[in-house]
């Protein structure tokens, strides 16, 4: 089965440039910005009989409300009700018996978290408060059904709404926790849309200063980005998708920006990259084009015995 609309939404909305209001949605033309119809779902939002249908409506209508994130912070009870439906899930990761109306449910309450990420007025108390590492539960699930890859689908979401803006904080706090080894393992093992976003938070991680010396201080780390989006290449030639490889081709690019990273790049970085496997898929996105040219002018075109490149580190 392929992505359901939402799911679609998700990805491009956290991988994707857009032209979105302070909350992650453009600003209603109503006087008071929907005053009236927000503040009492709002306030719904702390009665546990009432919560999920609220959370849906608020979920659906998130982007006509530009002030929704500040609301929804400063509101009493509100984001520790989020947080309730967050942790009543745990007990259903292992063993895996997340439902689909489970998924749902909780992924309305991350959709709500998402706001809260993206705003530039709540983005640093939700850091403060260390909100994301509610998530990453969600994040290091592996079982492949749907219910499990939407949750895990939203989860990134939410990190991909705060990387999205760049934030040296922010990739700061990231680097405090494990966010790279659980974006690595959904890079090789999710769903094409969440693989994108997986990737697109390590190249937003990556674009950071502090993030690409954090990764390229130990070989250890540099092999297993590596190997992880050598895999990536491999899979893609496959099941060709630009709109992965573009975040795969960034992310090695910037690699390429560390002196001992292009070394080691230059015998690791694969060949279908090298031997234009990939040129008929690109010829409508210039940009790849340019990035691959880049990082080849860099690494060298020409095909090489393949190596990991972890000598050279």
């Amino acid at each position: 089965r392929g992505p359901t609309p939402e799911e679609e939404k998700m990805a491009s909305a956290t991988s994707t440039p857009g032209s979105l209001g302070p909350a992650g949605g453009p600003r209603p033309n109503t006087p008071n910005g929907g005053m009236d119809e927000l503040l009492p779902l709002v306030i719904q939002l702390t009665n546990a009989e009432q919560r999920e249908v609220v959370l849906l409506e608020l979920s659906k209508k998130r982007e006509s409300f530009a002030d929704l994130a500040p609301i929804l912070w400063h509101s009493t009870g509100t984001v520790a009700a989020l947080l309730q439906e967050i942790v009543s899930i745990y007990p259903l990761l292992t063993p895996p018996t997340l439902t689909a109306h489970a998924s749902n449910r909780v992924c309305n309450a991350l959709a709500l978290l998402q706001c809260v990420a993206s705003h530039s007025d709540t983005r640093q108390p939700f850091l403060a408060a260390q909100i994301p590492l509610y998530l990453y539960p969600f994040l290091n699930t592996q079982s492949k059904s749907r219910p499990f890859e939407y949750l895990r689908l939203t989860s990134l979401g939410v990190i991909g709404a705060l990387v999205k803006v760049d934030d040296a904080e922010v990739i700061s706090f990231l680097l405090s926790t494990e966010i790279i080894p659980l974006c690595l393992r959904i890079m090789e093992t999710g769903s094409e849309l969440s693989k994108t976003v997986a990737t697109f938070i390590v190249q937003k991680i990556l674009l950071e200063e502090t993030g690409l010396n954090y990764v390229c201080a130990t070989a250890e780390r540099f092999y297993a980005v590596s190997t992880v989006l050598a895999n990536m290449v491999q899979l893609l030639k496959l099941h060709p998708s630009v709109r992965l490889l573009k975040h795969v081709v960034r992310c090695y690019l910037r690699l390429a920006d560390h002196p001992r990273a292009r070394d080691a790049l230059k015998t690791c970085l694969p060949n279908s990259l090298r031997d234009n496997t990939f040129g008929p898929h690109l010829h409508n996105d210039p940009t790849v084009q340019k990035w691959l040219s880049q990082l080849l002018g860099i690494v060298g075109a020409g095909t090489v015995e393949e190596g990991n490149g972890n000598a050279n580190m």
